[in-house]
């Protein structure tokens, strides 16, 4: 099963709502995953500065004095802002690999849930709800972002194997289906050298397209190799620091409905999770064809879309 939904936002008056409506829209699909939920924020960047969000299974013991001792070891200082399970970071953007280097050795159990300059993610396992609230995500301020609620098949109901996951600065995907073909390409892409955590295909899914961007691919060509080189039914969602994509699979059998107004563009894996969308009722509504490719970004044109070959 699992739910989808993505908001991103042409209107910027409508930026201080978008965690309270990307959260009800993500609580509207608990049926469709009721196991654990995550949501993807992006929100506004400091100049010269970038950030690691981090969860701990006993954060009460893993943030305590965590800011100093990281201060001690990169340049720039720390910032660190506590969110229950979760701690944002915010370091001094040249200090993003040393940051990581030094958490392994000062809080070994401390597990990175993302990185970039304006990406936050969130994830935990419980009901959607439930994982919101403990987060405080209906209070979120951001340009756009992208939620997920699971119903484990291929993996252990685990807060790692929750969505959405984040192989590439700023970068994140959240996917319903199954691919098929996820553990070799996951030799292939770790032989490549792109970091993988889990044996969730999902992430699996997102590192191919961190790969494939790595060598120089837009996200919707990157997007639309994915049509050749991953097996399996998938509809994915991709968070980009500019924006976001959209694609299925050829022969899209996985449920996807898409609505668009001068304010919004949004995408839920049903309908019922756009409805209370401001001005809904005269949105554009539609149903991504498959083996196609769509994407909006704050720096292009306000919509575009791209046929698959």
């Amino acid at each position: 099963m699992c739910g989808i939904v993505g908001l991103f936002l042409k209107d910027k008056s409508l930026e201080p709502q978008l965690g309270a409506m990307l959260t009800s829209m993500l609580i509207t699909m608990t049926d469709r995953g009721p196991d654990s939920a995550g949501i993807a924020i992006y929100k506004g960047e400091t100049a010269g500065k970038t950030k690691l969000v981090v969860q701990s299974d006993t954060p009460q013991t893993d943030f305590a004095g965590l800011d100093s001792a990281l201060k001690k070891q990169i340049e720039g200082g720390v910032k660190m802002k506590v969110k229950d399970t979760h701690a944002v970071l915010e370091i001094k953007a040249s200090q993003g690999d040393a940051a990581r280097a030094a958490l392994k050795t000062l809080r070994p159990t401390l597990r990175i849930m993302s990185r970039g300059d304006s990406l936050e993610i969130y994830k935990e396992v419980g009901l959607p709800k439930n994982v919101a609230d403990r987060f405080g995500l209906h209070k979120m301020t951001g340009t756009h972002g992208i939620g997920h609620t699971r119903m484990a098949t291929e993996s252990a109901v685990t807060t790692m194997g929750a969505h959405p996951f984040n192989t590439g600065d700023d970068q994140c995907l959240v996917h319903n289906g199954s691919l098929s073909n996820h553990n070799s390409l996951r030799r292939k892409l770790r032989r490549e050298g792109v970091h993988i955590e889990t044996e969730n295909d999902t992430e699996v899914g997102a590192a191919y397209l961190t790969w494939r961007m790595m060598h120089g691919a837009t996200l919707g060509e990157a997007l639309q190799s994915s049509l050749d080189d991953l097996d399996g039914f998938f509809t994915f969602v991709v968070g980009t620091k500019d924006g976001f994509g959209v694609v299925r699979d050829p022969i899209a059998c996985k449920p996807a409905v898409m609505a668009e107004t001068d304010q919004y563009v949004a995408f839920g894996s049903e309908y019922r999770a756009l409805v209370d969308l401001p001005g809904i009722e005269q949105a554009r509504v539609w149903e991504p064809e498959p083996a196609t490719v769509y994407f909006w970004s704050h720096n292009a044109a306000p919509t575009s879309t791209e046929k698959a070959a």
